[in-house]
């Protein structure tokens, strides 16, 4: 490859650009003068540190007509690097007892690490390697374009998938709601080359995020990701820009034999760093929390309309949707898709104590179990950083979703647009 790392010898101390410092619950931040922008939840009572490197680039950086390609370098950074075969890259891990995956998605790319803490440092060295060095193999980009071709034709078996497909094209837009996977023409046109040139274009330590959590120094360790991502591209900041899409009201129908019809619904939601973002969770929590929440308990226990109901919410940087979803039969297709907004907009009208209650507590033991464990700490606080740009921590969520009232609720509810909402449809019948 080209780009050569430097900086490799580990007795370099390299300052940082902006000087690291502890934010609010105690939390190490700092850009490190690699470009590399660096956040520690020191968890000194843990057995296990967790790792997340994201990358600032996805979906929204490929060109319409090699739509896919970010999908391919994920899957391939792994398959050899100037140092290890990709078997070799894989034995590497696996002695050092380390969990490891990537993912790649619409504005970011990750690789995700759970491992002792006595292996931090090597740990961080083979992420380095991947990231910094890959060879891009001609075979396995050619496997990997493979693959997602088969992707895409088990998409077409699996009618959840092509529903979210739909309601995201309509929702975000032709960039940002393409299927990152790719489609069969463009998927025709990635070469190994044109792999190698979208890496070397969008791969930069200055658009690296890393998030730990655990038992681990962060001062040793910031020193020694700033010698490992050194000379990685460009350290001047990018990929932070907000997702680039306008919510407008549309409706699409896929015609498909099927014995049930799926409906996807999404309105416009709140980004992350929006004051009343834990309204908007404690909301979703009231109508899709569990058997004792309003769309379950009156779509389907009451009336019987569906074998599978649902809300939820996403955040691209920047941005909210909230998102309603059912499985019903065609004939019952059109009252579904009414009771569904109908519930939504009934939060506004008759919502109890008692439900915000059980909402926040919810939510608030969700937060001090699943997420509190070492892996989805350095998971929350990557979050914060592509959301933010700085710690939060799970003490400031839950502050805030205690604070959230009855009434905040239904001001919320009723303020949202359940009268121009974005429909998908999938199925024997149109709505």
């Amino acid at each position: 490859m080209e780009r050569k790392q430097r900086g490799a010898d580990p007795s370099r101390s390299a300052p940082s650009r902006l000087a690291a410092r502890k934010t609010r619950g105690g939390f190490f931040h700092a850009r490190l003068s690699s470009g590399v922008e660096l956040a520690v939840d020191h968890l000194p009572q843990r057995q296990t540190v967790a790792l997340s490197f994201r990358m600032l680039t996805g979906l929204v950086d490929e060109p319409f007509e090699l739509t896919g390609i970010n999908s391919i370098v994920e899957q391939t950074l792994s398959k050899g690097t100037e140092r290890y075969t990709g078997r070799e890259l894989a034995d590497a891990f696996d002695m050092l007892g380390a969990s490891w995956s990537t993912a790649s998605g619409r504005q970011a790319t990750a690789v995700h690490v759970l491992c002792l803490p006595e292996f931090v440092g090597n740990v961080v060295e083979l992420v380095a390697e991947m990231l910094c060095r890959p060879t891009f193999p001609a075979e396995a980009c050619q496997v990997a374009v493979e693959l997602a071709r088969q992707d895409l034709l088990r998409l077409e078996d699996d009618p959840d998938e092509l529903i979210r497909m739909m309601i995201q094209r309509l929702t975000l837009g032709p960039r940002l709601g393409r299927h990152p996977g790719g489609e069969p023409e463009t998927l025709a046109r990635i070469t190994p080359q044109q792999v190698r040139e979208h890496w070397k274009r969008f791969y930069h330590a200055g658009r690296l995020q890393v998030a730990v959590a655990g038992p681990t120094r962060p001062e040793t360790l910031a020193r020694h990701i700033d010698r490992l991502f050194d000379g990685f591209g460009s350290p001047e900041p990018a990929g932070r820009e907000n997702a680039d899409f306008r919510f407008q009201p549309a409706r699409a129908h896929r015609h498909k034999h099927l014995e049930q019809e799926y409906i996807a619904i999404t309105l416009p939601g709140l980004p992350r760093d929006h004051p009343d973002f834990a309204v908007e969770q404690v909301l979703l929590r009231v109508l899709s929390g569990g058997m004792s929440a309003r769309l379950f308990t009156e779509l389907r226990e009451k009336l019987g309309l569906t074998y599978w109901v649902g809300a939820w919410h996403e955040q691209p940087r920047g941005k909210g949707v909230i998102h309603l979803g059912a499985s019903t039969t065609p004939q019952r297709c059109h009252e579904t898709y009414e009771r569904l907004l109908a519930e939504l907009a009934r939060v506004g009208q008759d919502l109890r104590e008692e439900e915000v209650r059980r909402a926040r507590d919810g939510l608030i033991a969700h937060y001090q179990t699943q997420d509190d464990l070492t892996r989805a700490r350095a998971a929350g606080l990557g979050d914060d950083l592509f959301h933010f740009g700085r710690p939060v921590g799970l003490e400031a969520r839950l502050e805030a979703i205690r604070k959230v009232t009855v009434e905040r609720v239904v001001e919320y509810a009723r303020r949202l647009p359940t009268d121009r909402p974005c429909v998908a449809t999938l199925g024997p019948r149109e709505l």
